[in-house]
C-alpha cells in the first residue's frame, strides 16, 4: 500500500489595499508575492493561488515562515 502524502499548511498575513477597480494584495513574508482582484473575494482567491505557485518554486528548506505578526495601523502626518 502506498504512503499517503500529507499536505503541510502554511499561514501568512495578506495585506489588501482598496483600489479604484478592486483590491491589490501582498504577502509581506513572501517578498514579491502580489496579486489583485475586482472584489475582495477574487483578490483573496488570486493571492492564495499566487502564494501556492510562489511556494511550489521553493525547496522545502527555503520556505519562509511568518515569525512575527504583521501590524497594520493608520499613521497621521502633520504638515
Amino acid at each position: 500500500m502506498a504512503k499517503k502524502k500529507t499536505a503541510k499548511v502554511f499561514k501568512y498575513t495578506a495585506v489588501f489595499t482598496p483600489e479604484k477597480s478592486g483590491y491589490s494584495v501582498t504577502i509581506p513574508a513572501l517578498v514579491g508575492c502580489i496579486s489583485e482582484g475586482d472584489t475582495f473575494e477574487k483578490a483573496l482567491k488570486n493571492i492564495k493561488e499566487a502564494a501556492e505557485l510562489y511556494l511550489e518554486d521553493l525547496k522545502e528548506s527555503e520556505i519562509p515562515e511568518e515569525k512575527t505578526p504583521i501590524v497594520v495601523s493608520p499613521v497621521s502626518i502633520r504638515l
